[in-house]
């Protein structure tokens, strides 16, 4: 098997020293490299970015996951990212010499440990989803930790796929993992606390309720800076490009009379989604090319 990408979604972005346990753990095995790390105080949520080859990375996770569930207790957690696990979501993605396929493999053969091993309930989702309704990760995390608690033990829609049946696991609650193509994690920050408007805008906007082709989206309040965020996954930006989704934020905003106050990345994009002029146009926070594009980073 060829490279394979792997970005683990941890609910923890607020105390550095904990996170940095979990990062040990993923660097424990030779052959990965972590090339990316971004963590969020007011979503409480770090998003970690993987590459190698693909059994050596699923053994990478497998022990970040297994760290996680050590240092972290969403009965603890607060924070404006929905979440239903220590490791909330693990998604692989093919690079050079791999295939969806092999991923797919590769998050089934996880899941199995996760659930055998760890004791945590595990979904599958995109790709490796085993149900039609479970393909769409929002759909399967729609409740969250606390919900899901109650619902697992009398909702046959939400027993896991594979871990125990009927009950979270006390402190890491449950993992979704799945295999994806490539999307570009892209936040918009309104000059404004609306939350309300931020929402209208991530309603709009999405896919599912008739918005842009392959965009996922919902609204936040953060306090850095203090402000309302569309924050969004761009699932196919050949589809829906950054500049063209920043665009349609900024006309429904300027039509409630907010600006936008800048757009930020979460973990990196492929330099053919930022064409020349694009990072200026978007107002994009801190874009450092040579850390953000991951073709530098292969």
């Amino acid at each position: 098997m060829g490279l394979v990408e792997c970005v683990p979604n941890f609910s923890e972005g607020r105390r550095p020293e904990v996170l940095e346990l979990i990062l040990e753990a993923l660097r424990s095995v030779p052959g990965v490299r972590v090339i990316d790390r971004s963590s969020d105080a007011s979503h409480n949520r770090s998003v970690v970015t993987l590459v190698g080859e693909g059994s050596a990375v699923a053994e990478a996770v497998f022990r970040g996951i297994a760290k996680a569930s050590l240092v972290l207790d969403l009965r603890c957690h607060e924070g404006e990212h929905p979440r239903i696990g220590a490791t909330d979501v693990v998604p692989f993605i093919p690079l050079e010499g791999s295939t969806m396929e092999e991923c797919v493999a590769l998050a089934h053969a996880l899941g199995a440990r996760v659930g055998r091993e760890l004791s945590i309930p595990v979904y599958f989702y995109e790709s490796a989803a085993r149900t039609p309704a479970r393909r769409n990760l929002p759909d399967v995390r729609n409740i969250g930790f606390e919900k899901l608690r109650e619902a697992i033990a009398s909702d046959p829609a939400r027993v896991p796929d594979e871990g125990p049946k009927n009950a979270l696991h006390q402190s890491a609650g449950a993992t979704v993992i799945g295999a994806r193509q490539f999307l570009i994690a892209f936040n918009i920050n309104l000059h404004s606390e609306d939350l309300a408007l931020a929402k209208s805008i991530a309603k709009a906007i999405r896919e599912k309720d008739g918005g842009l082709k392959g965009i996922k989206a919902m609204g936040f309040a953060i306090d850095a800076p203090k402000c309302a965020q569309v924050s969004m996954n761009v699932c196919d930006f050949r589809a829906t490009g950054l500049r063209r989704v920043f665009e349609e934020v900024e006309r429904l905003a300027r039509a409630a009379g907010v600006e936008i106050l800048e757009s930020e990345l979460v973990g990196l994009a492929p330099r053919a989604s930022l064409p020349a002029g694009t990072a200026e146009r978007i107002r994009l926070r801190g874009f450092d090319p040579k850390k953000q594009f991951i073709e530098e980073l292969l």
